[in-house]
């Protein structure tokens, strides 16, 4: 009964501690189709392409390739995050 109570304790402890860092996480309840849609009605697709420097934005971009890239691409979905946290912030400090 004990060891129960106790590992009980500990997995509410986790998810606890799991909803924390989702809570931080920025990007938290955002699709990457969302954060590509904000991105190009913003700079639009060369403008895009200027700033990251992907094919899939430079060469016939399209939201479909774009995000089949993306997803299957950590690097590059790493930079298209990084810009889209970064004008969020510029925005929030304007």
């Amino acid at each position: 009964m004990a060891k129960m109570l106790m590992a009980t304790k500990l997995e509410s402890r986790n998810q606890n501690l799991m909803s924390e860092q989702r809570n931080q996480d920025p990007l938290h309840g955002l699709t990457l189709k969302v954060i590509l849609t904000e991105l190009v009605e913003k700079f639009g697709w060369d403008e895009l392409a200027k700033r990251i420097q992907i094919n899939c934005f430079a060469n016939e971009p399209s939201f479909n390739s774009s995000l089949k890239f993306l997803r299957k691409t950590p690097w590059a979905r790493k930079k298209v995050e990084d810009l889209y946290l970064r004008e969020k912030w510029i925005e929030s400090t304007k």
